[in-house]
């Protein structure tokens, strides 16, 4: 059993609007007033827990916020509950100090089916409606294409749309794939992402080619009066250009890595520095504008879901100076050489097919190479096994991880 997510678009009345802002305003008071009182107990040499503050906040709810009582009770439970999770993010050192939420970013709010054997449930979807605690049924958009229990739903907002993640529990088995194509596949800037056949996907570069718009819509809403209702106007503009820009990204990455699980079993690709890259303040606008960590987060469960192998290089394999037909390594190569020729075969090289070669030779040697072996030794002996006898290596059906020299299998290591 798996659980995954399908977002739909809701079509609600102003009335059903208006609840959900109210919703979405009491979880966003129910984790800041928990983020307050962590912190006050900490100061007085209390051990706050989130366990706790929810039994706190249930105690005085009453008396003290009558008003979150108007929609429901999951929403500010699941608050805390995120509040919680932030904390135990920060203590392993995942992530920053938890924040005070600020209304209109992020607003949303949840509710939940408890457990499986639960009589009555609270969130029920029927064609092209959902029912939801306190509101009732809300049209939605599309029908809801997962198939088994849902477990809970998250209502949010984006510009000036309300959207419903469903998370469903589903029964999934990978398919055992009797194919064992790989493919490398090298990510860059200029071009999303080049494959080892010399197929090239293009960037959309959707943040630079609205950045004027974006730009202009900015400025006028600098120019409006705060709290009145042209800057209102204003924001919601620079909102949905916002969502449009993340809409057109969305869908090149969800093309691109849906067709790289269905098509290819062995999938290589590099662990590259993002935060080092955002750091360089000539790059960092369109590092970001391609979406990196999104693309490897996307191919990662993807790659579950069809039964494909991801093996991914460390950052300083060397995938763009090995010369993928001899092995030989080029001693320096700057960004702005895109093209290089081998000083002893002689291959004239494009830089980015080329790199794209050397991570599929990789991942096709993932499987048979034994770990703490030297990776250039085992691209040398991958291509010359694969020169004399032509035709796809086998591999094992199951996913090895292992810590090698330069190189790493698997997303879990």
């Amino acid at each position: 059993m798996i659980q995954l997510a399908h977002k739909i678009e809701l079509d609600p009345t102003v009335q059903q609007c208006v609840f959900f802002a109210r919703a979405c305003g009491t979880a966003r008071f129910a984790y800041n007033w928990g983020l307050s009182e962590w912190q006050r107990q900490y100061r007085a040499g209390e051990k706050p827990s989130e366990a706790a503050l929810r039994r706190q906040l249930n105690a005085i709810k009453e008396e003290a916020f009558p008003w979150m009582l108007d929609v429901g009770k999951v929403a500010p439970q699941q608050a805390i509950k995120n509040l919680g999770s932030a904390f135990k993010r920060f203590f392993k050192g995942l992530g920053k100090y938890p924040r005070r939420h600020k209304k209109g970013r992020h607003d949303s709010f949840r509710a939940d089916n408890g457990p499986l054997n639960a009589q009555s449930h609270a969130v029920q979807i029927a064609g092209q409606e959902v029912t939801l605690p306190r509101i009732g049924r809300v049209r939605m958009k599309e029908q809801l294409r997962l198939q088994g229990r849902v477990v809970s739903c998250v209502v949010s907002r984006e510009a000036d749309r309300w959207f419903a993640s469903f998370s469903v529990e589903i029964e999934h088995t990978a398919p055992n794939r009797e194919n064992q194509a790989a493919v490398g596949c090298d990510l860059g800037l200029t071009q999303l992402a080049t494959l080892s056949d010399g197929t090239v996907i293009e960037n959309p570069k959707a943040l630079r080619r609205n950045l004027t718009k974006l730009r202009r819509l900015q400025r006028s809403l600098s120019r409006k009066g705060k709290g009145s209702s042209n800057r209102k106007k204003a924001r919601m503009k620079v909102a949905r250009l916002h969502y449009r820009i993340r809409c057109i990204r969305q869908d090149v990455l969800h093309k691109l890595t849906t067709m790289l699980a269905k098509t290819f079993t062995v999938i290589g690709i590099e662990d590259l520095n993002v935060l080092g890259m955002m750091k360089n303040r000539k790059l960092a606008r369109a590092v970001a504008d391609v979406g990196f960590y999104e693309f490897k987060r996307q191919l990662a469960y993807k790659a579950q879901l069809y039964g494909a192998k991801i093996v991914l290089a460390d950052r300083w394999f060397p995938s763009s100076k090995l010369c993928s037909e001899c092995g030989w390594l080029k001693p320096e190569l700057s960004l702005g050489e895109r093209e290089w020729i081998c000083q002893e075969c002689g291959c004239v090289h494009d830089r980015d097919v080329n790199a794209a070669r050397n991570l599929k030779m990789m991942a096709a040697s993932a499987a048979v190479t034994a770990c703490g072996e030297d990776v250039r030794r085992a691209l040398r002996d991958a291509l010359t096994s694969t020169k004399q006898e032509p035709g796809p290596m086998q591999l094992d059906s199951h996913d090895q991880v292992c810590v090698g020299s330069g190189v790493r299998f698997g997303l879990d290591c």
